[in-house]
């Protein structure tokens, strides 16, 4: 809720920042709620009556609440936020100014920052099949240097340069209001992770370009996850990636993927539990197992 509060707080500050050109195309801001439980929904509408609050019984998604905004939202461009993003100042103005300026750029990502005030790596290349093998698993660990994630991670450009790429982060996405009409919204199938990567791909294929703007940056503040929480992420996270495969490389390569994605959590669950018979921080290497379990018992489906 607190996250939320000043994702909002900034928006609406952007929002009222001197105009230099003209007033900014902003006719809305619209908040979705997954059936949280902490008084959000009264919050937002108590503190900004001017925002329109879809709040839902259920957790449906990230995916489908963005839809559930997208279907109403009514701007020339549609800005996707996280709850847990924060503008900078002039943020709105700068990705507006170059939508403006470049009408062939349907996506735009601002430069994300942790809350330490660390970069956030943001932008990317479209993954391979080896991209599919190695990103954020065990190989990734044993050789974290490797020439295909540093091609994947754009590692061979600035931070600072503005460039286009093929996907970017969906914690802040900057939005053509006609990529949206050609394309239709994100991919359902998809409850969380990869979903921007999908909807990137299909813009693309329908020849929109994408940029990477680091003059317009974000805050993205980024909690720790409770034991339940790492389960869901590595289930969501894994069954995402094989999801994006098999639309794009065919079922075969997908299944080759989750058989070595599930090969990957029995293999830390042995490690975990070699740890935790060694006396080393058992009270972590429980948990661990426990969450990798849920992760094997899913069948990454």
């Amino acid at each position: 809720r607190e996250l939320l509060r000043g994702c909002l707080q900034s928006v609406i500050g952007n929002w009222q920042l001197p105009i230099t050109n003209q007033q900014l195309p902003i006719t809305e801001i619209i908040v979705v709620d997954n059936a949280s439980r902490d008084g959000t929904v009264e919050m937002v509408r108590a503190e900004f009556p001017s925002a329109r609050v879809i709040a839902n019984s259920e957790n449906l998604g990230f995916t489908r609440a963005n839809n559930q905004a997208l279907a109403i939202a009514q701007g020339r461009y549609l800005f996707l936020l996280h709850p847990d993003t924060e503008l900078k100042p002039g943020a709105l103005q700068t990705l507006y100014d170059f939508a403006q300026a470049n009408s062939r750029v349907g996506i735009i990502g601002p430069q994300l920052f942790y809350g330490d005030g660390s970069i956030q790596s943001s932008r990317r290349r479209f993954p391979t099949l080896a991209t599919a093998f190695l990103e954020s698993t065990i190989l990734q660990e044993w050789f974290p240097r490797n020439r295909v994630l540093a091609r994947y991670y754009l590692r061979d450009t600035r931070d600072d340069a503005i460039q286009p790429v093929d996907w970017i982060n969906g914690a802040a996405m900057f939005v053509r209001r006609d990529v949206y009409d050609q394309i239709g919204g994100l991919d359902e199938a998809f409850f969380m992770y990869s979903e921007e990567l999908d909807w990137c791909y299909r813009a693309k294929r329908a020849g929109w370009e994408i940029f990477y703007l680091p003059t317009a940056q974000v805050i993205h503040y980024e909690g720790k996850s409770s034991e339940q929480a790492v389960a869901a992420r590595d289930i969501h996270f894994n069954t995402s990636k094989i999801r994006f495969v098999r639309k794009t490389r065919g079922a075969f390569s997908a299944e080759i993927l989750r058989a070595f994605l599930l090969a990957t959590f029995v293999f830390q669950i042995a490690r975990e539990s070699i740890k935790w018979l060694l006396g080393h921080k058992r009270a972590l290497r429980a948990q661990r197992v426990r969450a990798y379990l849920q992760v094997l018992q899913s069948g990454l489906k």
